[in-house]
């Protein structure tokens, strides 16, 4: 697809989730990069960062989206067009390679947090915490699973028949439903869309309540995630934006008109790193308040 295509589909929801949409946009760019034609190297970058920037800017709060594009373009380096094209291209493939490879190694660790038996609840649709399910599944693991719808996009509808498709049992619940059903729960499994300097995870609304309902239980919170989702912006004092979408998402505006209802509609929320037990990364499971170090060892690469 080109950049344009792109962009308005990661912008209008019809590419989501935070590995999915680095994955396709430095594969966008990759296209973009192979049909540029520029009369210098100079032309050629400015042309590649124009691409990146319009990418970068349709989902502020995903940090995978900017870290993924940021990782590409670093190595887009050369004394010519060719050889920049070319840096740039195997950046782009090297980083979707190991985007996959990541979610396998956490699905591998991660699984070994689930007991045979577990009763499992997870929030939203990631893919590396859905594979971390079904991989303890795989390895004989008698476990069931409850999935919150994540409104209003629904989200966990998504999950929920993943889950079914792989021979898991699965009870969809409404998001306010949550504390209903903590009790009945061994391990909440998440995802994250950023994960902060300071150990603060990011991610679906409606993730917070979750882990605040987990915490009252006493009930472990698994978050997984890739190395390329920590915030080293954070690190430096940046704060996350939460982006926020169109209220019609929520309800006809409509039936509102000539009244003083305000209507919000935020995607994403903040978890404490006090209400997570640990996260799971291809580089190992950390405490949520050693994410620098995550940080750290995904710059070195």
């Amino acid at each position: 697809m080109s950049i344009e295509e792109t962009a308005s589909k990661i912008k209008n929801m019809e590419i989501r989730g935070a590995g999915k949409i680095a994955r396709c946009a430095v594969m966008a760019l990759k296209e973009y990069a192979l049909s540029i034609d520029a009369e210098s190297t100079e032309l050629y970058l400015k042309a590649l960062r124009e691409g990146c920037n319009e990418l970068k800017n349709t989902r502020p709060t995903a940090i995978s989206l900017s870290n993924a594009l940021s990782y590409v373009m670093r190595r887009a380096t050369g004394e010519s067009i060719e050889e920049i094209r070319a840096n740039l291209v195997k950046a782009v493939d090297d980083f979707v390679e190991a985007s996959i490879a990541a979610i396998e190694q956490i699905a591998t660790m991660g699984s070994h947090r689930i007991v045979d038996g577990d009763v499992i609840l997870t929030h939203c649709n990631s893919t590396a915490a859905i594979r971390t399910i079904i991989k303890a599944h795989e390895e004989g693991k008698q476990i069931s699973v409850y999935a919150t719808e994540t409104r209003p996009r629904y989200q966990g509808r998504i999950t929920a028949r993943t889950l079914a498709e792989n021979g898991i049992p699965v009870t969809l619940i409404v998001d306010s439903a949550v504390r209903f059903f903590m009790q009945k729960v061994d391990i909440v499994i998440i995802g994250a869309d950023t994960v902060a300097s300071n150990g603060v995870v990011i991610n679906k609304i409606g993730t917070s309540l979750v882990a605040l309902a987990a915490n009252e239980a006493r009930v472990p919170v698994l978050v997984c995630a890739e190395g390329y989702k920590f915030s080293r912006e954070t690190a430096m004092g940046r704060i996350v934006e939460i982006e926020e979408r169109d209220p019609s998402e929520i309800v006809d505006v409509a039936e509102f008109e000539g009244l003083d209802v305000k209507i919000k509609n935020p995607v994403f929320d903040q978890t404490p790193p006090r209400y997570i037990d640990s996260i799971v990364t291809e580089m190992g499971v950390i405490s949520p308040f050693a994410a620098y170090d995550i940080i750290k060892k995904f710059e070195e690469r």
